[in-house]
């Protein structure tokens, strides 16, 4: 979503960088650009406004440290001031309520059930036992997306079809979260397609019922500067404690999620980056800040590759590749657990200077790749991923036939993969060496 914004940026930044010294109208001239980049990125004309005027001040006000470029001081005050900007650091839930209520608000197209499921799936990950409640009484179809959300997840949601009465599925739902040992329950609310009366006092009316001890406006990232009009009428009327921010991984310009903050003074509290179930996280100012300013994002990875990777399976995997064990079972295991981790654009982004490293790749390409291979391992048998040294001739026709692709581009998929045996079992002989000499010469190798 940051996309053209972390590109004006890295371009303003070039020519700070290449500050001699800083003085009022070079200072001036190059924060000129970063005004435009965030003006053009739809941000809140006063936001930025005060954000340029706050980095000015910081910058001419910094006493310059002799190590640290001119230039490349002024960017740590913008990186710094951007990560205000966003919210400084991670606002949680608050979970003191018992049960713990949350209402999720918005307006229709906004995402609403599917954060609803999203959410849910995430607090039941960190030990909670949520309720997902339909209390969207207009839209029968919402009922039902939020019951295949829920049998998805193996988590409970309570419907009154036929009931109109807001107020009463709500009573009902909070004795039966009592009853079945829910401690967190999630209305998902009615929506409008704009903000009107009656929607705005149906939603008052629910929260001084159930008092909730979290109101999360949800929020399509794509509507720009209407989201921010959109969360001050909300914030008005209900008092919201926080939103969530969808479609992150979409083509806006990403001015709602620099507005935000600093115009309803609530926090950013989660944000969808694409639409799976998994693609859903706490929202972190200071990591935001880093992938807009092209530093990456390397703790959230990190983070991703945790979830996505078993720790056995990682350590069983690498002692085959070091014994030379490893076989085509092993590579489609290894090839899907990397698509657990998302789109390689996405991976890329979180590595530092991963932005400017994509200029002109084609990952598209190999992400087709990936598939293909998936495709022709998943054609073999059993027997011959194990041992593909059995794939004869016929075999290979029969397998090429399968999946999809020439006999030429099998045979070069398993010349690859014969290339990769044979280079992780000369660095297992290696590493037994090392670990050698390592043992017969006290202190090499840190031992």
């Amino acid at each position: 979503m940051f996309d053209s914004l972390s590109s004006k940026l890295q371009n303003a930044f070039r020519n700070l960088r290449g500050l001699g010294k800083i003085s009022e109208s070079n200072v001036g001239d190059a924060l000129r650009e970063v005004r435009m980049a965030l003006l053009e990125a739809d941000v809140n004309f006063k936001v930025a406004r005060d954000f340029i005027e706050r980095v000015t001040a910081k910058s001419l006000g910094a006493e310059v440290v002799q190590s640290v470029q001119p230039g490349q001081q002024i960017v740590k005050i913008i990186s710094d001031e951007l990560t205000e900007l966003l919210g400084s650091q991670n606002a949680g839930l608050d979970f003191t309520g018992k049960p713990s209520c949350i209402m999720m608000v918005g307006l229709h197209g906004a995402g609403k059930t599917t954060s609803s499921g999203k959410l849910a799936r995430l607090i039941q990950k960190q030990g909670r036992q949520p309720l997902l409640v339909a209390a969207d009484v207009y839209r029968p179809a919402a009922m039902d997306q939020l019951e295949t959300l829920g049998k998805q997840l193996d988590i409970p949601v309570f419907v009154k079809r036929g009931e109109t009465d807001v107020l009463k599925i709500a009573r009902e739902a909070l004795a039966f979260a009592e009853a079945n040992n829910r401690n967190t329950i999630i209305f998902d609310t009615a929506g409008r397609l704009q903000i009107d009366e009656p929607l705005v006092q149906e939603l008052v009316r629910l929260r001084d019922l159930v008092k909730p001890q979290e109101i999360l406006l949800v929020l399509d990232a794509a509507t720009g500067q209407e989201a921010v009009n959109v969360a001050t009428h909300f914030d008005q009327a209900l008092n919201i404690t926080g939103s969530i921010l969808t479609k992150l991984d979409g083509d806006a310009r990403g001015g709602a999620a620099l507005s935000m903050k600093a115009v309803t003074g609530k926090p950013i509290k989660f944000a969808g980056t694409g639409e799976k179930l998994d693609e859903f996280e706490p929202f972190h100012p200071e990591r935001m800040a880093s992938r807009i300013l092209g530093m990456g994002d390397v703790v959230s990875l990190v983070e991703k590759a945790a979830e996505a990777v078993n720790e056995d399976d990682m350590r069983r995997m690498e002692e085959k590749m070091r014994k030379g064990e490893f076989t085509l079972e092993d590579f489609l295991e290894q090839l899907r657990q990397m698509k657990k981790l998302g789109p390689l654009e996405s991976i890329v982004k979180m590595l530092p200077g991963g932005a400017d490293a994509l200029k002109g790749a084609d990952l598209g390409k190999q992400e087709k790749e990936f598939k293909r291979m998936e495709a022709m391992i998943c054609g073999m048998t059993p027997k011959e991923r194990r041992t593909p040294q059995i794939l004869n001739a016929k075999r290979r026709i029969r397998v090429a036939k399968g999946s999809g692709v020439s006999v030429t581009e099998l045979n070069t998929m398993m010349n690859k993969f014969g290339q990769m045996q044979q280079m992780m079992k000369k660095m297992g002989k290696m590493q037994k060496m090392m670990s050698r000499m390592g043992g017969g010469m006290p202190g090499m190798f840190g031992r």
